[in-house]
């Protein structure tokens, strides 16, 4: 379940009405849960708590959307659907594999975008995009001068902004989701300690490593 309360329709603010309808029609999207794409759609009833804030967030996803673009839309897809999966985001991942599909990426490159440095798929601007997207992720922004020249041997400096900004953005988004557990993301910590058998809840570290017959 999400970490923040879900805001049911009949508390909802009239902004957030209106993006309920838009998305749940005319249910309640707490007791009525689902979305066109399988997800539970916690996303909106969690960012309801803030109107202004998911009121900010529709604003940024409709520039995404807008034709005044410079960078086509398959290429900042394929940036987003990187971001979600170096980003750890399950849901942002997911869902813009779906995204990513219908701006023109094949099966073959969604598939193998978690792995794309040792896949054959992807040209050499793909593989630029792909490059930059991991600098700025994973390696927090420190980008290589050889990283951007490649970048900027295919894209004009307009669509480089645009490919920063949404993959910053989405980074955030990614950590976001993750933070309150939201859609997909709502998921167990799996670094956990592993119960030992009966007796051996404290054991003496070179004990466990080389065994009782060789500590003295």
């Amino acid at each position: 379940m999400p970490r923040l309360k879900q805001v049911r329709r009949a508390g909802a603010a009239p902004e957030v009405l209106a993006a309920y309808q838009k998305r749940f029609g005319e249910r309640d999207p707490v007791t009525h849960p689902g979305t066109v794409t399988g997800s539970p759609g916690n996303w909106w009833t969690v960012m309801a708590n803030s109107p202004d804030i998911m009121n900010h967030f529709t604003i940024g996803s409709a520039l995404w959307a807008s034709e005044r673009r410079k960078m086509p839309k398959l290429y900042r897809e394929l940036a987003i659907l990187r971001t979600g999966f170096a980003g750890g985001s399950r849901f942002v991942f997911s869902q813009h594999s779906k995204f990513s599909r219908a701006a023109g990426l094949s099966e073959e490159k969604v598939a193998a975008v978690p792995a794309w440095a040792s896949a054959e798929a992807f040209d050499a601007k793909e593989r630029a995009v792909l490059g930059y997207v991991d600098e700025l992720v994973l390696a927090d922004g420190r980008v290589q001068d050889a990283t951007f020249e490649r970048l900027k041997r295919h894209f004009d400096d307009e669509q480089i902004l645009e490919l920063t900004y949404v993959t910053c953005l989405y980074k955030a988004w990614a950590t976001f989701s993750r933070g309150l557990r939201l859609e997909f993301d709502d998921i167990d910590e799996r670094v956990t300690e592993v119960p030992a058998p009966a007796g051996g809840a404290a054991v003496d570290m070179k004990t466990a490593m080389l065994g009782d017959d060789k500590v003295k």
